[in-house]
């Protein structure tokens, strides 16, 4: 399955979700969103002075609007966000949101916080109810490797290292990112099966863990197809 072929009855609707100030328009969101029908924005509002309740609040409209299962693709703040409405929904695992891509978590519990960000302390720490993968570079001066780490650790998720490419954001340099659409397709692929039917959280979690390492060596260690 890529997230550039064609669409089927059974495919999830993915969501992106994105961070402080919004994704703009070379961002690889805005990006994979003009590529498919099928993938839409939250529109979060207040991009600039995010409130974590109507952040949360929005987020959770989109996917009960959406016709789950739900995939979320969500970036920076936007995955606080996701993290606090996984929190908050009490979902049981994989519906409405089936499988979530949790792009360089912004770390709103550092010293130095912004206070654009600490309204999303303490970051929820629980693990989600959904199978997911966090990717987080090397040199993110939003958030130090071993926190994006922990991050992935207590939300239960696989944890990708990207490498030195700061926030992987527009200003990165990755355009589409072609190694971020090969991981949604990953959580994609674990989320549901062939028919769209919900995987239980152990055979989600154990290919989600299999299929993303094979990603990972394949764009990010030098195993280029």
């Amino acid at each position: 399955m890529s997230i550039f072929s064609p669409i089927d009855d059974h495919s999830p609707i993915i969501l992106t979700v994105p961070g402080l100030g919004g994704s703009g328009p070379s961002h690889w969101q805005t990006l994979w969103e003009q590529s498919r029908p099928d993938t839409h924005r939250v529109e979060l509002g207040m991009w600039d002075s995010p409130h974590r309740n109507t952040w949360v609040t929005k987020l959770d409209q989109a996917i009960r609007n959406a016709q789950a299962p739900v995939v979320l693709a969500a970036h920076s703040l936007g995955c606080l966000a996701v993290a606090w409405w996984a929190e908050l929904s009490g979902q049981p695992f994989g519906w409405p949101v089936a499988g979530a891509l949790l792009v360089a978590p912004a770390d709103v519990d550092r010293e130095d916080v912004r206070p654009e960000l600490a309204a999303f302390q303490p970051t929820p720490s629980k693990p989600l109810p959904f199978p997911s993968i966090v990717v987080a570079s090397s040199d993110d001066p939003w958030i130090a490797p071993e926190k994006a780490r922990a991050l992935a650790g207590g939300w239960g998720s696989f944890f990708i290292d990207a490498g030195p490419q700061g926030h992987l954001n527009a200003a990165s340099g990755i355009g589409w990112w072609e190694e971020g659409q090969a991981l949604l397709d990953r959580v994609l692929d674990a989320a549901a099966d062939r028919t769209g039917k919900v995987r239980s959280a152990n055979d989600a979690r154990s290919l989600l863990a299999v299929s993303a390492t094979e990603a990972a060596q394949a764009h990010y260690y030098g195993q280029h197809a």
